[in-house]
């Protein structure tokens, strides 16, 4: 960038950064220094944002036993069935990812990886099966016909 802020006074700008490959942005951005990134303000709390208080009942709500286990769509849809309105629904949302709790809420059980098994016969006779036409022999990458 030096290089281009000497020779842009002889041969222009433009030039410059043509003949050694630098965008006349990056030039131009390398010249205003670090004054141009300027700290953002922190943007001011929305009038409509839910309260503290509000927000610790909704989390207390989805805590509540018979909530625990369902979604907050759902939970959302059995709180207007029942004539309360708290919050809409990406509220719940942002509030459980908030709290850290932005997961499944149901338990869920995974898998075990499964192992394919392997088809081993140390002699003649001693492995029978329909599908593999052949097993695995007494040295490795030995093969032998099952019969």
């Amino acid at each position: 960038m030096n290089t281009a802020t000497q020779i842009a006074p002889l041969i222009g700008i433009a030039p410059a950064c043509l003949a050694l490959g630098v965008a006349r942005a990056t030039f131009y951005r390398a010249q205003q220094g670090v004054a141009m990134l300027c700290p953002r303000r922190p943007r001011p709390r929305s009038p409509l944002a839910l309260s503290e208080p509000e927000r610790e009942a909704i989390l207390e709500l989805l805590h509540a036993p018979e909530y625990v286990d369902r979604s907050p769509r759902t939970v959302f849809a059995m709180l207007l069935d029942a004539g309360r309105y708290l919050a809409s629904v990406s509220s719940f949302y942002r509030i459980l990812r908030a709290a850290g709790e932005a997961r499944p809420r149901r338990n869920e059980l995974t898998h075990p990886p499964y192992a394919k098994p392997k088809l081993l016969a140390t002699g003649p006779r001693q492995l029978w099966s329909w599908t593999s036409p052949s097993s695995r022999g007494r040295r490795s990458g030995c093969t032998s016909i099952c019969m």
